[in-house]
């Protein structure tokens, strides 16, 4: 059996440049079945649709955010193992980007206006938080999974209650990034220093309020 060779830096540039244009303007596919396909969907009122949209929109960008930061660390990881780890996890994200997609969808609303700016920070973010090494790039992983569960807790409890199909798919996705922050931390994680994980904690807020809107 052959072995790929590795890619050379302008190759990984073209791929994660590729990966961009398919998280923001292309419509990336699940690799999973999505959740949301057993559940009935209900007909909610208008200011329900209207909620669960806003809360749907946060978790499409919390998404493009997170296959961006995936992207950014993998491509300066030091470990091969590393890589391929942030890469896997990439492709969770994936799925559930394309879940909430199609439940934005399902909802008569859309995606955020401003995700390509979403995702080129966080890319941005990425490569620093890579650059530090992969003990640091791994524990970026952690926190930023840990305060993701948190605030997809948040909204299961703030959902429409008849609004079945957006709990599904944020239940799988709490239980996905609980994985991945697990193992990453097993992986080596380091605990990042504050005000790091605080600084982080402020960003997600002015994007969940920027992002339910618009």
């Amino acid at each position: 059996m052959t072995r790929s060779r590795p890619l050379s830096p302008l190759d990984r540039l073209l791929a994660d440049a590729q990966n961009a244009l398919e998280t923001v303007a292309g419509a990336p596919r699940a690799a999973r079945p999505n959740p949301a396909a057993q559940e009935a969907d209900v007909v909610l009122d208008d200011a329900e649709r209207r909620h669960a949209a806003g809360l749907m929109r946060i978790n499409h960008v919390g998404e493009v955010c997170a296959q961006a930061l995936y992207v950014g660390q993998a491509s300066v990881a030091r470990d091969p193992q590393t890589r391929a780890q942030l890469l896997d996890a990439a492709q969770e994200e994936t799925d559930h980007l394309a879940w909430c997609a199609d439940r934005l969808r399902e909802l008569d609303s859309r995606p955020s206006l401003l995700n390509p700016v979403w995702y080129a920070g966080s890319y941005a973010i990425g490569v620093l938080a890579g650059l530090r090494g992969d003990g640091w790039n791994l524990g970026f992983v952690v926190e930023t999974e840990r305060q993701v569960e948190a605030h997809l807790e948040e909204h299961l409890q703030t959902l429409p209650p008849a609004d079945g199909r957006s709990r599904a798919i944020l239940e799988t996705m709490k239980e996905d990034e609980a994985r991945h922050a697990d193992h990453a931390q097993a992986a080596g994680a380091r605990a990042l220093p504050q005000p790091v994980p605080t600084l982080m904690a402020a960003a997600s807020k002015l994007m969940k309020a920027v992002a339910y809107r618009v």
